[in-house]
């Protein structure tokens, strides 16, 4: 069954082209120009995807998000000419799956759906949960009781810091989770580390895991706003 796509955009010319490059790719695709009747649909009929923008008539993008997220885990990608870092960075802490900014090509925003819906599969939730990801044929395992991760049976000599970075972004894969976020996870007890401290903890973990992801890049980089995991499973 083709999975649906509610586009919540009110410049509609746009939100047509959008559909249109969707039902082209095999999508079902639906349109909602104002925020409360699409808090309506969304509470009627909910779809397998949510396209929002942030600036609606009725209600914006980020009071639906969050009325969603109290009940809801329904994969989201904001879309909106707004860039400032404190909006994308709300976003995604309201529980944003990935975000786009304007202008941008309609073979992107499709692509991205495809990705989010892929990470949103049950098999790659009950992989997240279990503390592995796959990726190209590789099996990532964390096991938090020992502190090791593993590819394919290999260990990987990560420190302690390295290990939870690991562990934190891999635990959610495709969840974008600012240098904050990710200091948190590190640091819960030095509030004076520097956010730029993650940095050099990634390129460390970028260094180790490249032999084992030859052609890929496990940890994507969101220029402003964070970083993620990638699950490169089929």
């Amino acid at each position: 069954m083709s999975k649906r796509i509610l586009i919540v955009e009110d410049e509609t010319d746009l939100a047509q082209i959008l559909a249109e490059y969707l039902q082209r790719d095999g999508f079902v695709a639906t349109t909602i120009a104002d925020g409360l009747l699409a808090m309506a649909e969304l509470r009627q009929a909910p779809p397998d995807l949510l396209l929002l923008d942030l600036m609606l008539p009725g209600m914006d993008g980020i009071a639906i998000l969050r009325e969603l997220r109290k009940t809801s885990e329904l994969p989201v990608i904001m879309v909106t000419a707004r860039t400032e870092e404190i909006d994308r960075l709300l976003g995604l802490e309201l529980g944003a799956d990935d975000y786009i900014c304007k202008p941008y090509s309609p073979r992107e925003v499709v692509a991205r759906v495809k990705t989010v819906l892929r990470r949103a599969q049950p098999a790659s939730a009950a992989s997240a949960a279990s503390g592995s990801a796959s990726a190209s044929g590789s099996l990532l395992e964390i096991d938090a009781d020992t502190m090791q991760a593993r590819v394919a049976g290999k260990n990987l000599e990560l420190t302690p810091k390295e290990f939870r970075l690991l562990q934190t972004l891999a635990g959610k894969p495709g969840r974008v989770f600012s240098r904050a976020q990710l200091l948190d996870a590190l640091y819960a007890d030095n509030l004076e580390v520097s956010e730029r401290a993650i940095d050099s903890h990634l390129k460390n973990l970028r260094r180790k895991l490249a032999p084992a992801f030859p052609d890929e890049e496990p940890i994507r980089s969101i220029y402003g706003v964070g970083f993620a995991f990638e699950s490169f499973a089929s």
